[in-house]
């Protein structure tokens, strides 16, 4: 994948195998579960389950609002353009920083599924090797974003 930046516009240049990677790592989207976000490990807080729930609720209302934007990005044949050589995504600078944030939640919430570990390469098997792999690719196409900025 090539990322080309441009006044206020980026162009991700994939080829056709990277496409159908990308669409079905961000078919996973959201990968981090509500219950992960706690507003504080302490129960000191007044009003701490109160406020627990509108941290769930407008958490919530994000990713419903993220899914639908992605789900349409992903069902408009017309975002991929076709080049001789590649398939060209165009996106704004707001889009661009919005599918960062789309790979980040799919990195870390693999991340979370495969049990938070500290090697990031643990051993693998039939229960966490796909969570490893959808943390990779995540990573793969996050880092060739971000190099891009």
């Amino acid at each position: 994948m090539k990322v080309v930046r441009g006044a206020g516009q980026f162009q991700l240049h994939l080829s056709q195998h990277e496409k159908i990677l990308l669409l079905e790592v961000l078919k996973l989207y959201p990968r981090i579960s509500s219950a992960h976000h706690r507003l504080s490990k302490s129960s000191n807080l007044p009003n701490l389950a109160a406020d627990q729930r509108l941290l769930d609720e407008a958490l919530a209302e994000q990713r419903a609002k993220n899914k639908q934007q992605l789900d349409e990005l992903l069902a408009n044949p017309q975002r991929f353009e076709e080049t001789p050589k590649s398939l060209r995504l165009s996106l704004s600078r707001a889009e661009f920083e919005w599918l960062l944030q789309i790979l980040n939640d799919i990195r870390v919430g693999s991340w979370i599924h495969l049990g938070s570990p500290e090697d990031l390469r643990p051993p693998l098997n039939e229960v966490n090797a796909t969570h490893f792999w959808n943390m990779e690719m995540a990573s793969y196409f996050e880092a060739q974003l971000l190099d891009a900025l």
